[in-house]
């Protein structure tokens, strides 16, 4: 049989890795080295010149967009349908396992899935049942915990809790929870995987039966695997020595949900006799991205090691732009994406990408002043986002009792008592009667038409909304938000949360106190003057305003020509010839709860790999000298990263332009003799105990917030914060 139509067009290493014969193998595939393409064709070369069945290969990927993908490239390379081959993620495989051996698995015939919306109110309920406080124990915090359990493989009867209260209070509700689904016959996605590797270890007529279905086991995307994912993996493969894993170290990126980059690390510890062929050759980017995406990941150790090259020429050096601060830092990027379309590209080809969920707010403001169509990637725009929209409605509730929008999304957010049932008492009385809500909940809690414990609850809200009016009155705007978000209970209920997601939802908050503080009316709108005999209108009042229209316009449809924005971890699988890695400064990225601990920078460090690597033909790393997070102006160092790129590779960016901040930002003192609040004077040499002699050049803030740009022969320009830089004055 002629086969050449599955190698003629791959490169040597591409050739070798799906024309291997039989046994263990770790593919190692860089990004960009066309790892679908050998997993595809090596499938096609098992069928087509090993003589196995369609029906005894299991591939194995985390998404059905991949597996589908995958699917339709193998009967395009058979010409034949494949209907009945086992391609799918694990969580469908597993599924699919459970349904044709439901009995063996203890499970009803028409056992129901939990998605994630339908788990969280289990346990809630299941919380109810046991009186546990769900103010104190966070439902996601359960939901986590049990999930993060069951991706180790644990059972509640495998834990021990040791006399901790909060190990011992978890586990009382998974205990619960876990009879609750079994009564009702209900599998949660964490429970397909964990029951499908447990049905392999109760039943080894049926584990046998497998192993010799399955002739070749293929899974991609391997450094992604959690703990039950692969030791599923090792029962199925058990001594055939059959399974290939592809995967990239370099790319293992989620940890922080579980997945494990020691199961590709051990691949070859646990598979003796396992071949290892690296994907080295990189068909997406210029030679110069790859040398700096190159020089920032050897930085970690451990690494299986592999060398990414390209045909495709040094191309441009990667651009380095010193913003002044966040406004900045947009303004040039939707200046060089101008530029870009002006050349007659495409919006579609740029790509804004980001560490921080919250970093998207300042960006999308700057692109809809632009007025250029954008689209956030993945996720909502920033003012979307549930628990900026919650923080939204406390603050019109405040400043408008009779918004009965905001009354009914935060009336029990976070939970305080008042059910569905006082809820729709009060939706009724406020339609027999045509008053607001908030009108309605007066009413029923002063004429007590509902039982105690219900108008206590609606009681308690309207004192909280009246006591936080009372406590804002008069505060500048950025206090009133970060006040609104303290008393309301909608901060302490993300604390308690805990997780990635809960750490996003937190700095989404402080996100909106930034905005607050730098929010400048536009010239239109009327504040302190009355126009026409109409009242003025409260700051307060235009910030929402502002808020409610930038979250009604501006969001590209996914089929229009727009800029790509999202994080970096969104990126990953995604190329684009114009990328932008924003806010490239210590503590923002890497990260500041990942800066101290070696495993979780290094992890930060693969972010920032995986961030390089998307970009085809341009690269533009930004930072800014000042940013305002939580509210407050930092001077962050830049990015460590930068600094681990070859300086070869890198063009630093001078604009000459005057960028103009906002009266209510600080003001610089540039031109002014002496640097205020200090012994400095601009025009004075000094001595730093790193960068040496220098001289200080400008100057911003005074006192203990004074800092000064020195520059410095061989170090080059550089803002110090003078109380910390300790510059002794050369005489």
């Amino acid at each position: 049989m002629d086969v050449s139509h599955l190698l003629d067009s791959l490169n040597d290493a591409q050739r070798e890795a799906v024309a291997s014969p039989p046994g263990a193998c770790l593919v190692l595939a860089g990004a960009g080295s066309g790892k679908t393409r050998v997993l595809t064709h090596r499938i096609a070369w098992l069928i087509q010149t090993e003589g196995l069945s369609p029906y005894s290969i299991l591939a194995v990927t985390f998404t059905n967009k991949a597996a589908a993908e995958m699917r339709g490239r193998i009967e395009q390379l058979l010409a034949l349908p494949i209907r009945g081959m086992w391609v799918g993620t694990f969580h469908g495989i597993a599924h699919r396992l459970l349904r044709a051996h439901y009995q063996e698995a203890a499970l009803d015939q028409n056992f129901q899935i939990l998605d994630a919306d339908d788990q969280l109110r289990l346990v809630k309920r299941v919380m109810a049942s046991l009186d546990i406080d769900e103010k104190k124990w966070p439902v996601r915090q359960a939901v986590g915990f049990i999930n993060g359990q069951k991706n180790e493989g644990h059972r509640p009867a495998h834990i021990e809790d040791y006399g901790d209260f909060y190990l011992k209070t978890h586990l009382e509700i998974y205990r619960a929870y876990e009879a609750a689904c079994q009564r009702a016959s209900m599998v949660d996605f964490a429970e397909l995987l964990l029951r499908a590797h447990e049905l392999w270890l109760g039943n080894p007529a049926i584990l046998k039966h497998y192993q010799n279905r399955f002739g070749a086991l293929l899974v991609d995307e391997f450094q992604d695997t959690n703990t039950i994912q692969y030791a599923w993996l090792r029962v199925l493969a058990g001594d055939k020595n059959n399974l290939m894993a592809v995967g990239d170290d370099d790319q293992s990126i989620y940890g922080w949900r579980g997945a494990k980059i020691e199961n590709i690390r051990r691949f070859t510890d646990d598979f003796p006799q396992a071949r290892t062929i690296k994907l080295e050759q990189n068909y997406r980017s210029t030679s110069s991205i790859l040398k700096a995406a190159s020089g920032v990941i050897s930085q970690n150790v451990d690494r299986l090691g592999k060398e990414l090259w390209t045909e495709l020429g040094d191309g441009d050096p990667i651009q380095l732009y010193a913003a002044y601060d966040e406004m900045d830092e947009a303004k040039y990027i939707t200046e060089r994406i101008r530029q870009w379309v002006n050349e007659g590209n495409l919006y579609a080809e740029a790509a804004i990408l980001y560490r921080s969920n919250a970093q998207s707010r300042v960006l999308e403001e700057a692109l809809l002043y632009a007025q250029m169509p954008y689209r956030v990637y993945g996720g909502q725009r920033f003012f979307e986002r549930a628990e900026i929209r919650n923080l939204l409605a406390y603050m019109r509730l405040v400043s408008q009792r009779d918004a009965d929008a905001a009354f009914e999304r935060v009336v029990n957010t976070p939970s305080r008592g008042v059910g569905d049932r006082s809820l729709d008492a009060i939706r009724h009385l406020a339609r027999a009667t045509d008053i607001s809500l908030w009108q309605a909940a007066h009413r029923i809690v002063d004429e007590k038409q509902l039982p105690g414990r219900a108008v206590n609850a609606i009681h308690a809200f309207i004192e909280l909304i009246d006591a936080l009016d009372k406590e804002t009155q008069g505060a500048p705007l950025p206090k009133l938000v970060d006040t609104l978000a303290e008393g309301s209970g909608l901060r302490a209920q993300h604390e308690k949360e805990g997780g990635e997601r809960a750490q996003t939802r937190l700095e989404n908050m402080q996100e909106l106190v930034t905005a607050a503080g730098s929010f400048n009316p536009r010239e239109d709108y009327t504040f302190s003057e009355p126009s026409d005999g109409q009242p003025s209108v409260s700051l307060l009042d235009e910030f929402l305003n502002h808020a409610a229209l930038e979250a009604g316009e501006g969001q590209g449809d996914p089929e229009e020509d727009c800029v790509q924005m999202m994080t970096m971890h969104s990126a990953k699988g995604l190329e684009f010839p114009l990328v932008f890695l924003a806010g490239m400064e210590d503590g923002l990225f890497p990260h500041s709860m990942s800066m101290e601990a070696p495993g979780r920078l290094e992890e930060e460090r693969r972010l920032c790999y995986v961030g390089i690597t998307r970009a085809m033909r341009q690269l533009y790393l930004i930072y800014a000298e000042s940013r305002r997070i939580n509210g407050k102006e930092r001077f962050n160092r830049p990015s460590r990263f930068i600094s681990e790129i070859p300086k070869d590779l890198i063009n630093e960016i001078r604009v000459k332009q005057t960028f103009v901040r906002p009266a209510n930002q600080m003001r610089s003192t540039f031109a002014q003799g002496e640097v205020a609040g200090t012994n400095l004077k601009l025009g004075q040499r000094v001595t730093h105990a790193r960068f040496g002699e220098g001289v200080i050049l400008n100057s911003e803030g005074e006192g203990s917030n004074a800092r000064v740009q020195v520059n410095f022969p061989d170090a080059g320009s550089k803002w110090l914060m003078v109380e910390l830089a300790k510059l002794d004055p050369i005489a």
